[in-house]
């Protein structure tokens, strides 16, 4: 099993949360924290911009990603949002079999 944690911003707390119970109860991710509001400046058509987001830290395994983006994608209210995936190096054994099972669909 290789681990990941994928990361999205969402402009409202209530767009962070469809995304977070959707992707669990399909059985994408095991867990998906949201922390917020932050604050993120970033360059956007020529201009800088600063907005006020909810991160989604969504754990999940690396064969789910292709169908955690395309979830992302499908409830996301922005048009090109940011879905980055980062591999899970090291971490605890036990934690690490927990997220696998909760992410494998029951037969």
């Amino acid at each position: 099993m290789t681990a990941i944690q994928v990361f999205t911003t969402t402009a409202s707390e209530e767009s962070a949360a469809q995304i977070a119970e959707a992707l669990v109860a399909a059985r994408l991710a095991a867990c998906v924290q949201i922390l917020g509001p932050i604050t993120s400046t970033y360059r956007w058509q020529g201009a800088v911009e600063t907005a006020r987001e909810w991160l989604c830290l969504i754990k999940t395994e690396q064969r789910r990603y292709a169908e955690v983006e395309a979830m992302i994608l499908e409830l996301h209210p922005y048009d090109v949002p940011e879905i980055l995936a980062v591999p899970v190096t090291a971490g605890h054994a036990p934690y690490l079999a927990w997220l696998k099972a909760a992410v494998t669909e029951e037969d």
